[in-house]
């Protein structure tokens, strides 16, 4: 798996101070896209584990509330079978952050075993250790600036954990509008 960046301190992809990582390869190729030199799946740099162990440092300090995974599209098959190891470490070695994914794959097209698009041996393990799935394709036609967190009125931020309890998705208190952006 190559990644296109890694932003150290990220404070606009989810809450809190993170480390972002934009993996490269993206199949959905959205109209509007803001990083459309991600959809290369051989775009940036290979992902090692020297670059693993960066992050993991990067995440170490008490002010850094975890990481986001997106880019390029980070539940591509191919790049679940990087991530699914990388995320099961973060989640053994520092349990108390929190991992978000933007993934233009919904939900439910994640969990739908026949979907071999997306689905594969490491997405149940992966969806089992994020606390946060920001789930669909960006739609030019509903993108929206009041959004926290997502570009379109399409995408959910989804509470990956309650909605493994529940069986039914979740949103998380993130999926709302951002009043603050108000003139």
């Amino acid at each position: 798996m190559n990644y296109g960046q890694i932003i150290y301190t990220d404070v606009a992809n989810g809450i809190g101070c993170r480390t972002s990582l934009f993996v490269s390869g993206c199949t959905h190729h959205c109209k509007g896209c803001f990083n459309e030199m991600t959809w290369d799946f051989n775009y940036g740099e290979l992902f090692t584990k020297e670059v693993e162990d960066e992050i993991i440092e990067s995440l170490k300090p008490a002010y850094i509330n975890g990481i986001t995974i997106l880019g390029g599209e980070p539940m591509e098959v191919v790049n679940q079978k990087v991530l699914c190891p990388f995320i099961n470490r973060i989640k053994e070695e520092l349990p108390q952050k929190t991992i978000w994914i933007y993934s233009g794959y919904t939900w439910e097209e994640l969990n739908d075993e026949s979907n071999k698009r997306c689905h594969s041996s490491d997405t149940n393990d992966i969806l089992k250790n994020i606390d946060i799935l920001v789930d669909g394709e960006f739609i030019l036609d509903k993108k929206d600036l009041m959004l926290r967190f997502r570009g379109s009125s399409n995408q959910r931020v989804i509470d990956v954990q309650e909605t493994l309890k529940t069986g039914s998705v979740v949103l998380s208190k993130y999926n709302d509008r951002d009043e603050s952006r108000k003139a």
